[in-house]
């Protein structure tokens, strides 16, 4: 089990007459991050600085920040911060900031950038995914009426595909978690056959 937002969320926070705007958004792969960012930095090409971060996967083991010309460490450290504080993955914040004329001094960007990214992150919720497992079934006619009984028992399998021809032929997604239990309940049906395939 893990987390996404739910949906894009954005955040405003102003310090010391500069402006910090934060957004968050659902990325599934670093080249759609990175595409997102250079929309952003067209869009606010008025901003002094485009700083963000991303978190990808499920493990979380891919991620990269940047703080885009802010002093090494005051703006994609504490964004990447509380990406991991809200515990959400495949996510992408951007945190753009318009310069007041008052230098903040890194503590005070920390703090800022912190905050434009948090509540970026509060306002887009989040909601809980499941890893999941492709299988692939085929079942004879006879024996048909037992697999399809535990498929709707079971509201957390999802049917992808069906082909009715010399035997049934299912494609389904299960909860990872749950696929030894399913697979082992769908394999005492006669002539069955179950293979794992691809996610």
């Amino acid at each position: 089990m893990y987390y996404k937002i739910d949906h894009s969320g954005e955040g405003k926070y102003t310090e010391k007459m500069s402006r910090f705007l934060g957004f968050a958004m659902e990325v599934n792969s670093a080249e759609e991050a990175k595409e997102k960012v250079k929309e952003y930095q067209n869009r606010y090409c008025d901003s002094r600085h485009v700083c963000w971060a991303y978190m990808l996967g499920p493990e979380k083991t891919e991620w990269q920040l940047n703080d885009n010309g802010e002093p090494s460490g005051t703006a994609g450290k504490p964004i990447l911060g509380q990406i991991r504080s809200h515990d959400v993955t495949d996510v992408l914040v951007i945190v753009v900031r318009y310069f007041g004329g008052i230098k903040l001094g890194t503590s005070g960007l920390i703090s800022a950038y912190k905050e434009a990214a948090r509540l970026a992150l509060e306002d887009a919720g989040r909601k809980e995914m499941h890893e999941m497992q492709e299988l692939h079934i085929e079942v004879p006619y006879i024996s048909a009426d037992g697999v399809m009984r535990i498929i709707k028992e079971t509201p957390e399998i999802e049917v992808m595909e069906r082909d009715f021809g010399n035997v049934i032929t299912l494609r389904i997604k299960v909860r990872k978690a749950d696929m030894e239990e399913i697979a082992g309940r769908m394999g005492k049906t006669e002539g069955i056959t179950i293979k794992v395939t691809d996610s």
